[in-house]
């Protein structure tokens, strides 16, 4: 089982409906499985696993 190493949290946003009342909904972030550096499964946001990338790429 993966484990969640991820510290960022869903954006709350309001839904709108036809007579625009306001209604509090929480869009999830967009969590994926991948290997760390130890070869274990961990999930991390799709931001997170891009930057990371860009950081190694970089350098």
């Amino acid at each position: 089982m993966a484990k969640n190493v991820s510290t960022r949290k869903g954006n709350v946003k309001n839904k709108r409906s036809h007579s625009l009342r306001a209604t509090k909904t929480l869009q999830n972030l967009n969590l994926q499985v991948v290997r760390d550096e130890n070869g274990n499964k961990v999930r991390r946001s799709v931001k997170e696993i891009r930057a990371s990338r860009k950081m190694e790429k970089a350098a």
